[in-house]
């Protein structure tokens, strides 16, 4: 969708979220923002604001289902949404000395719970008016199964299939739903990383990969284009076997 006035972003205090609300944060332009970390949210707030934006905070978790319908009615009422960011994710590593089920409960509760809460309450409403726009971020972990981070990988999948089923789903209804796969960007959750990070990709120069993208209503939108090659690549042509050895011996991350 080209030049949205209503826009709401969840994970809307640090990385890609943070920085995409500054992206487009200007006058005439409606932002609404959830995070955990209110402290941070509302230096967002503020710096949004001094761009000319129209911004509301809200320091919800996403997996609270009843408390993002909620909010995301508020929000719609306030402005009717143009654009819903379903951002927010967490990608905690893990090791075998860790609780699998634990592990996975919490990263499936934010990264895909949290995404179902976001994109449900919004398709609810820009469906009568007929138009709207969806994106989903998901992450080129997302393309195959890893055995470091088996629930982060998992959730990525996830939430990348209900994506790209959901923008057939709802075309024929106005809504545009958009797919984003991130390698590695330069974020809070990246600078925890103590592994080589290959084509590590300035947030700036990400960003506005990600707008433009978005502009253009593209089905899936991918960077840095290097990893992105080399990933579809190896799902697409590696035997899985060698897919399968080159996995086990990658660096776990933290």
């Amino acid at each position: 969708m080209k030049n949205p006035k209503s826009i709401l972003i969840t994970g809307g205090n640090s990385g890609l979220g943070a920085s995409l609300a500054k992206e487009y944060a200007a006058k005439g332009i409606t932002l609404f923002l959830s995070g955990r970390n209110e402290e941070r949210l509302e230096e967002i707030k503020n710096e949004c604001l001094s761009r000319g934006a129209d911004v509301h905070v809200a320091p919800i978790d996403t997996s609270d289902e009843n408390a993002m319908s909620d909010w995301i009615r508020e929000c719609d009422a306030v402005a009717p949404l143009d654009l819903v960011v379903a951002n927010a994710g967490i990608g905690i590593g893990f090791n075998t000395k860790m609780d699998l089920g634990e592990h996975t409960k919490q990263i499936m509760d934010i990264n895909v719970n949290g995404v179902f809460n976001t994109v449900h309450p919004a398709i609810r409403l820009m469906q009568p008016r007929g138009k709207g726009q969806i994106a989903i971020i998901s992450s080129l972990a997302g393309y195959h199964g890893s055995p470091t981070a088996p629930a982060y990988s998992t959730s990525k999948a996830t939430v990348k299939a209900y994506g790209e089923a959901l923008r057939g789903l709802y075309a024929r209804h106005g809504i545009e739903v958009n797919v984003v796969c991130p390698g590695f960007v330069k974020s809070p959750m990246t600078a925890t990383n103590k592994f080589p990070m290959p084509f590590l990709m300035e947030t700036d120069k990400a960003i506005k990969i990600l707008r433009v993208g978005l502009e253009k209503n593209q089905a899936r939108i991918t960077f840095p284009w290097q990893l992105s090659l080399i990933y579809g690549a190896m799902v697409r042509f590696l035997p899985e076997w060698l897919f399968d050895r080159i996995f086990r011996v990658m660096p776990h991350k933290n």
